[in-house]
């Protein structure tokens, strides 16, 4: 079986009410004007880029990554982004999202084309393409994971902690209040409350007012139903695909049979994950809650995007040393302003064999 059957196999097994890889991607429109956190967001993606790409062609002596996925520096806005972002789509619709690096085995790696083919027309590399062994799509986050994860660890505590002593003062100092038969049924979800289940809690705070103890106990719920909000929130940073990348990138190995992988970038580690994991995740709808979630990203023109647990894949990069970053100014048509961040250095510090691991390869 090639690896683009597997891969339809493994289709077939995602809910059809996440993904439904039979009907046609949704036609996007086109931006009319850019911001400055996108261009931000846009050049730390490009860095990230380049920052797996300087590590793996600087550690491997038999692979060579390659820039491959579509990238121009014109923006909404500027002259000649309708048409770009046109041919974009039509691209997609034919080919299939292309990976932002390939990897290919030395005796494969044509050096007349170098290092970096994201300029040429998919068409005219498409052989040359297939004979990859990887295609990496990589994301890039603004955090440090080791210290959001302890950080969030201690958060939880917290909230798991106050909220507990919340419910044991209501029941305390307020059981009187609650005897009585329309409040009655608030005891048994106190008493349920542990430090496994709060996690999961629910109820609606009642909106007690007509006297000042009612109004005091009214006011603890809240509290208590704050809590279980704080514990609620999702406590993991995540590789982050987006529903209408993923049927595109399926598009993509259709056409060339190239394994697939994402590489999430932190500031301080970097983690993989294969696109057979990710398909195999989300098909398990247990996994829902506690390895992904599927959300609305407010940042991202509100598309969907799967939220899948960095630490479910693996550690391909156990350091990376911050870039370099400085402030740019760009002026648009009509005079409008855009301050945005640049990215440039830094090191990633590759975890050899995970990276062999997850790609599947003896050696690099």
């Amino acid at each position: 079986m090639t690896y683009s059957e597997k891969i339809r196999e493994l289709t077939k097994y995602v809910p059809v009410e996440l993904i439904d890889f039979s009907v046609p991607r949704e036609p996007v429109r086109a931006p009319t004007q850019a911001s400055s956190n996108f261009i931000t967001n846009k050049e730390q993606g490009d860095w990230a880029e380049e920052l797996i790409l300087r590590a793996i062609n600087g550690n491997s002596t038999n692979y060579v990554a390659v820039k491959y996925g579509k990238s121009d520096d014109i923006v909404a806005g500027e002259d000649g982004f309708d048409k770009f972002f046109e041919d974009f789509q039509n691209e997609l619709d034919t080919f299939g999202k292309r990976p932002d690096l390939l990897v290919f085995s030395k005796k494969n790696f044509k050096k007349e084309l170098g290092n970096d083919i994201s300029s040429l027309p998919i068409e005219d590399t498409i052989e040359y393409v297939k004979l990859a062994i990887a295609g990496i799509e990589v994301r890039s986050s603004s955090f440090l994971i080791e210290k959001y994860e302890k950080s969030m660890q201690v958060r939880t505590e917290k909230f798991v902690k106050k909220g507990l002593e919340v419910r044991d003062k209501i029941l305390k100092n307020f059981h009187h209040l609650l005897d009585h038969p329309s409040r009655k049924k608030y005891i048994p979800i106190l008493n349920a409350l542990t430090p496994d289940s709060i996690s999961v809690a629910n109820f609606k705070v009642p909106g007690w007012s007509s006297t000042a103890e009612l109004q005091e106990l009214n006011s603890l719920f809240k509290e208590l139903k704050r809590c279980i909000k704080e514990i609620q929130k999702r406590d993991y940073l995540s590789i982050t695909p987006k529903v209408e990348d993923i049927k595109v990138v399926y598009k993509w190995i259709e056409k060339f049979n190239v394994p697939h992988f994402y590489f999430q970038v932190f500031f301080d580690k970097i983690y993989g994950m294969s696109f057979e994991q990710i398909l195999s995740i989300i098909s398990n709808h247990d996994n829902e809650g506690e390895i992904f979630s599927v959300e609305r990203d407010t940042k991202n023109q509100n598309k969907t995007t799967i939220k899948i647990k960095s630490k479910s894949g693996l550690q391909v990069a156990y350091k990376i040393d911050e870039p370099n970053h400085k402030s740019v100014r760009k002026e648009m048509d009509r005079g409008r302003l855009l301050f945005y961040v640049t990215f440039s250095g830094g090191t990633a510090y590759l975890d050899v064999n995970n990276f062999c691991k997850i790609l599947d390869i003896p050696n690099l």
